[in-house]
């Protein structure tokens, strides 16, 4: 598996750990003449309608054109101008992305720039209908509309992990610019998936990327927002789940299968994160 398929895969797993806020939207139109210079403080997305933006980034300049959208990452300071004379509008939309308390998650992966419009089609047309209900009640279904906005960020995500996306607004090392790196974690999220059946200690995930057990857990928790155990638990549950609904196998057997001493240890970890008793799921 490549690193990009592998990276969001992790972002997979921890779905249910995700929280995404949106912060403010606001649809803007501006003429010919229109200059910006800023750095957004947050995740930044412009669905663009009419006209074509010139972003220019470290001297270098993309175009974005109806029906792109653009993402920015926090920090990253650039020049945004139209270039056609009748103006452009597009809507903007600030929004946070955090797993636990890593709030940069996303700068682990290359994703800020022009994301063609043929990439999110379905997704980007969801978002705009459910934003034109939004605008038109003061009282609009900000639910959806966050839903829309989630399936967006979900599907380029899921581009870049296929290879069919890749921003171009910043390189491939600067694109790790979080806390710590997914990558460097790599050979610990192997062990877990291949010996999720067994005990896991912390001391052998530490010597798997050559660092102290204490500062391990410390990088881990700020690369990905969780410390590790969190993690293995995650990942226990999702599976406990997809043993589960396959039906072909006991409690006793998915307690095994999982590392658990027992069955009893495994039941009151799983009611724990569902709720319910894994006999009773469905």
């Amino acid at each position: 598996m490549d690193k990009q398929a592998a990276n969001m895969g992790i972002l997979s797993d921890l779905s249910e750990l995700i929280s995404l806020r949106m912060k403010s939207y606001l649809a803007l139109q501006h003429g010919s003449t229109w200059i910006e210079h800023r750095a957004h403080v947050d995740y930044d997305l412009w669905f663009i309608q009419e006209g074509t933006v010139a972003i220019t980034i470290k001297g270098v300049e993309h175009r974005a054109y109806p029906g792109d959208v653009v993402f920015f990452y926090p920090d990253i300071p650039y020049k945004a101008t139209t270039v056609d004379q009748q103006g452009c509008r597009f809507t903007y939309i600030h929004f946070d992305f955090e797993i636990g308390k890593q709030q940069r998650i996303l700068n682990d992966f290359q994703l800020s720039g022009i994301v063609p419009h043929e990439l999110l089609r379905e997704e980007v047309d969801l978002f705009n209908k459910a934003l034109a209900q939004a605008e038109q009640s003061p009282s609009g279904n900000r639910l959806y509309l966050k839903a829309c906005l989630t399936a967006v960020v979900a599907k380029i995500i899921e581009r870049y992990g296929q290879g069919q996306y890749t921003g171009a607004f910043i390189g491939e090392k600067e694109a790790r610019t979080s806390s710590g790196s997914l990558e460097l974690l790599h050979p610990v999220f192997d062990h877990i998936h291949h010996h999720i059946h067994q005990p896991i200690r912390m001391n052998e995930l530490a010597a798997l990327v050559g660092i102290s057990e204490k500062y391990f857990i410390t990088s881990f928790k700020k690369a990905l927002g969780i410390t590790p155990g969190q993690y293995i638990y995650q990942i226990r549950m999702n599976r406990a789940r997809d043993y589960l609904n396959e039906r072909k196998y006991s409690v006793q057997q998915i307690a095994s299968l999982l590392g658990y001493p027992d069955p009893f240890t495994f039941s009151k970890a799983f009611k724990k994160y569902y709720q319910v008793a894994p006999s009773k799921f469905e």
